[in-house]
This record gives structure tokens, C-alpha cells and sequence, in this order.
């Protein structure tokens, strides 16, 4: 179903609409909001605290440690769009421009399998 708006412009204009609806935009300045996406980020970190790669994968197939990860990723977007609402930035644009950077970086013929970062790759200058 093509709406004309993007999932994500749906998505900041429902999240703007619920948090207009109980005044919470006086508490969300762009650093509240950045120091407050980093919060989020860490709880999804804590998900894994102490936990081996196996446990960690087997996340999915339990019902309610995915639930919590799946919360926890929703609060992480969720204060991303705030982000990117107060900052006029335009995500989905934004995340395109930075694959196509990433593309330029990281040439797929030439670093195919490789974890090796940019800064350290010897690409060929074609």
C-alpha cells in the first residue's frame, strides 16, 4: 500500500503525535535527546551483558528475551526519529546518502570478506 509517505515519516508523525499529547517536547533538545538515545542504546547493550555469542543468538527463539530486544531496538529508533525530527534531518535520505559513502569505502570487488576498516585498506586507484 503506497501511502505517499514514507514508513518512517509515519512513524516520527505518530511518535509526534504521542508525545505533543502528554507536552514532553519542552524536555527534548537535541542533547536531551542524543544523551537520551545513548541511554537506549546501552539497555539494548545490557541484553548481552555477560553473554556468550551462542547465548546471545538464541535470543530470537525465546519468546520473551525477543520481546525485550524488540523493545528495546523500538525505543533506540524511536529517539533516533526525535533526533532526526529536531534536527531536520531527513533519515531515510540521510541512510541512503551514508550507504552510497559507504559503497565509495568500502568497493565490494575489492573488500569482499575482508573486516578490515577503510583507513587501513590499500584499494586500487583504477
Amino acid at each position: 500500500m503506497d501511502t505517499g509517505v514514507s514508513d518512517l515519516q509515519g512513524l516520527t508523525a505518530a511518535l509526534l503525535r504521542f508525545r505533543d499529547e502528554r507536552d514532553w517536547a519542552r524536555f527534548h533538545s537535541l542533547r536531551n535527546l542524543i544523551v537520551s538515545l545513548n541511554l537506549e542504546a546501552a539497555e539494548l547493550l545490557e541484553l548481552t551483558q555477560w553473554q556468550a555469542d551462542h547465548e546471545i543468538e538464541a535470543i530470537p527463539a525465546d519468546p520473551q528475551r525477543c520481546e525485550a530486544l524488540a523493545d528495546e531496538c523500538a525505543d533506540v529508533l524511536l529517539y533516533l526519529l526525535l533526533v532526526a525530527e529536531r534536527a531536520g534531518i531527513d533519515l531515510a535520505a540521510a541512510a541512503y546518502a551514508k550507504i552510497g559513502k559507504n559503497a565509495a569505502k568500502y568497493p565490494a570487488e575489492q573488500v569482499r570478506g575482508s573486516r578490515t576498516k577503510y583507513t587501513e585498506l590499500k584499494l586500487d586507484q583504477r
